[in-house]
């Protein structure tokens, strides 16, 4: 994936001006995830952040109009491109079942960003998502967002995934359902392996997050859907 020529898109709702395209905007982007690992997302601020990168408050507000909108537009961007790194290393695999294994094991290692992303962090960006991303759509504005798009990356890669998922068997009836846990839980997972360790049975480094996965998905996909009735 490191030798293709690939330019992330970020839904153009959730900026002012595209940071991506200059020397500050870059700078806002990359020390924006440095401060939030440091002091979390409720005590970060676009003042803080200015004194972080050398420029005024104001600066940043040219580019975000709220560290919300800066938050969704990071996490976007790790969407974005971990679903690129899952359809480049799902392409052409020998079957159905085979590419749901691959895809899964895409969304579980590091990601690998484009060359053209370099100001970022991928570790980083990586740990924010696990920390913060819930806090982008537990929100009262939630149904006007989405309306607004602000969270198209993270829809397509399930939309991705859920594709696969019926590959394997056109007549499951809960691919969007068995995705979005995948991806959720791949990332929960690493978050409880370092914090609370009580709700999982990984270590923070473990890969058997995957192999997890992998097992549950084949097996609800290989077997018929039952309607429970209660």
């Amino acid at each position: 994936m490191e030798n293709l020529s690939i330019h992330i898109k970020v839904s153009p709702e959730l900026f002012i001006k595209n940071p991506a395209d200059s020397k500050l905007g870059q700078s806002i982007l990359s020390e924006s995830l440095v401060l939030i690992d440091q002091l979390g997302f409720e005590a970060f601020t676009f003042k803080k952040l200015g004194e972080k990168i050398g420029s005024p408050e104001s600066s940043v507000y040219r580019y975000f109009k709220s560290k919300h909108t800066l938050l969704l537009y990071l996490t976007s961007w790790y969407w974005s491109a971990l679903e690129y790194q899952l359809a480049f290393e799902t392409a052409n695999q020998p079957s159905e079942i085979e590419t749901l294994k691959i895809a899964i094991k895409s969304l579980s290692k590091p990601l690998v960003l484009p060359k053209d992303s370099s100001f970022l962090n991928e570790s980083l960006l990586r740990k924010i998502v696990i920390t913060e991303f819930i806090k982008t759509y537990h929100t009262k504005a939630i149904d006007r967002e989405n309306k607004m798009g602000y969270f198209k990356a993270y829809k397509q890669l399930v939309e991705r995934l859920s594709s696969i998922i019926l590959n394997v068997n056109q007549n499951f009836k809960y691919p969007h359902m068995l995705a979005s846990t995948i991806i959720e839980g791949i990332h929960e997972q690493r978050f409880f392996a370092s914090h609370l360790p009580s709700l999982t049975d990984i270590s923070a480094e473990s890969k058997i997050v995957e192999n997890f996965y992998v097992d549950m998905a084949i097996k609800m996909t290989q077997k018929n859907s039952v309607d429970i009735k209660i």
